[in-house]
């Protein structure tokens, strides 16, 4: 039976907690946008979408070449851990945002932090994923990310019927954080030098060796 290695372990484990975290917001933002936002409507919404998108866009690819641009992977790791943080801070300012400006500004920080997140994560992930695995990685990732985003959906609808808005900000933000301290078990794995492009274990390039 195929094990992944512990890197792509604890990077699947931190999305699984992460995007669980924001999947119980995703069903309602909306709604709070609405009934929570003065001057709400679906263009405040549709606005704030757009903020999101393009923030992330802007800043993905000056960060990833950044990233690149060092040999140590270790400034890899440093962007993850901090967007990932950035990004779990912006759950906790929703429960006092009250204009669609305080909602804006919120999104292009979450922008940012995924922006962050999402390129430092990348290149490890890239990096350590198993030789002759790579499909079934990344779509164990997708399917953990997949599934823990439809049942957090569901339950996030539950919780803001039967308790509130800030509840859901609370539990959004309290998971985010613990994807992000998932990632402090990698602390020794994370390598203060490497080379681009796809590098494997040690057990794989052995069993390789025998093929």
């Amino acid at each position: 039976m195929f094990h992944p290695n512990k890197i792509v372990k604890y990077l699947v484990l931190s999305d699984l907690a992460f995007w669980t975290g924001w999947g119980l917001l995703t069903p309602v933002f909306a709604i709070f946008i609405i009934g929570n936002i003065q001057g709400g409507n679906a263009f405040v919404v549709g606005i704030a979408s757009a903020v999101f998108w393009i923030s992330r866009s802007i800043f993905i690819v000056p960060i990833s070449a950044l990233i690149d641009s060092s040999a140590s992977e270790k400034d890899d790791y440093f962007v993850l851990i901090a967007g990932l943080f950035v990004a779990s801070l912006v759950s906790f300012g929703y429960i006092f945002a009250s204009l669609p400006w305080h909602i804006y500004l919120l999104q292009a920080i979450y922008g940012l932090g995924l922006a962050m997140a999402y390129s430092g994560w990348a290149g490890i992930f890239t990096r350590h994923i198993d030789h002759g695995h790579e499909s079934t990685e990344w779509g164990f990732n997708a399917t953990a990310v997949g599934l823990g985003t439809g049942l957090a959906g569901a339950l996030g609808g539950w919780a803001v019927t039967n308790y509130s808005f800030e509840m859901v900000f609370i539990a959004v933000g309290s998971l985010s954080f613990i994807g992000t301290v998932i990632l402090f078990g990698l602390k020794g794995s994370i390598k203060s030098s490497s080379a681009h492009g796809t590098s494997f274990s040690a057990k794989e390039k052995h069993s390789n060796g025998h093929h």
